[in-house]
């Protein structure tokens, strides 16, 4: 009987505002710990017919030590944190959530390429210097803006995030073109090639997942295609990006700015390359993307139903 569900990693997702009761109701019996280091959870997964995990890494020696675990909850749609071949050896249900942060992802992407756009950090630094207070007229114009209606909007990963953005991009007046899928290349008569969408977008937009094809996929060369006043926005995966290669490319003016979301190492050592305070018109968010409260309340609320399917016999969101 399923009893004992265990919550590796609480506060990667909730800091108190949201609300657990369904989940805590859900099983009889529950630990839930706000952080767990790797070499921590087979002790504390020993006893659990249940485990929840954000983040923390379920492999196959944490599984040997609870005999009686059948439902790992991943509360992320990303699996490999979890040893999914021992899983399916020992006849383990995992389950992941899905589509729950397309408003917040969209809502991120789209406060990026404004501030970028209206150079929003650079007029506020300079109003905190004493500029404004200090100028002969009546406003400042030392950055230059431009308006979104007119310019072009590339997308690369065209699924559940990439055409909510397609969808808002078109009440800003952008005109949109997606890049060719890498899975299937030329499925889809309307998708350009990424070399094409590259040369044309004012703005590129990364929404793809990492994969052994998309590792690297804005290098420098993807950089030194795309026009020199071009934004590059990546609330995707910090991989999908050569890091290196885009300091560089934004430091030499090869493109125009950045928002980044997303990092290829999280959290980023202190000498990230992107990190570097010299880097012009970069703005780096800390993972953020996803994580508006009715984002997260919605992971919560998979998650609950992820388990209340599987005591049901009808297991939902299997991966």
């Amino acid at each position: 009987m399923i009893q004992h569900g265990v919550l590796l990693d609480l506060e990667t997702m909730d800091r108190d505002d949201l609300d657990l009761a369904a989940l805590r109701a859900a099983l009889p019996r529950w630990d839930i710990h706000p952080y767990t280091e790797t070499d921590e959870v087979p002790a504390r997964i020993a006893r659990a017919q249940v485990v929840v995990t954000n983040k923390v890494v379920v492999n196959r020696a944490a599984m040997d030590a609870a005999p009686e675990l059948k439902l790992i909850c991943v509360a992320a749609t990303g699996t490999n944190n979890v040893d999914l071949e021992a899983a399916r050896e020992r006849g383990i249900t995992v389950c992941n959530v899905r589509d729950y942060g397309t408003a917040s992802v969209v809502q991120h992407v789209f406060t990026l390429i404004l501030a970028l756009t209206t150079r929003l950090g650079a007029y506020q630094r300079d109003v905190a210097r004493g500029l404004w207070q200090d100028s002969r007229q009546f406003c400042l114009l030392d950055h230059p803006i431009r308006e979104l209606s007119g310019l072009t909007l590339g997308i690369v990963g065209y699924g559940v995030l990439g055409q909510a953005v397609a969808r808002t991009a078109e009440c800003f007046g952008l005109r949109v073109i997606v890049a060719d899928s890498l899975v299937s290349p030329g499925s889809d008569p309307d998708r350009l090639p990424l070399g094409r969408v590259l040369a044309e977008s004012d703005i590129l937009s990364l929404h793809c997942p990492l994969t052994d094809q998309t590792r690297h996929l804005i290098d420098a060369r993807a950089l030194a295609a795309m026009k020199a006043d071009a934004l590059l926005i990546n609330a995707a995966r910090g991989a999908v990006v050569d890091n290196a290669a885009l300091a560089d490319a934004l430091r030499r003016g090869v493109i125009g700015g950045a928002g980044i979301d997303v990092l290829d190492q999280e959290p980023p050592p202190a000498d990230h390359p992107l990190l570097a305070p010299d880097i012009p018109n970069l703005i780096v968010t800390p993972h953020i993307a996803w994580a508006a409260r009715e984002a997260r309340q919605r992971v919560i609320d998979q998650v609950t139903d992820n388990i209340q399917a599987y005591l049901a016999g009808a297991p939902r969101r299997t991966v």
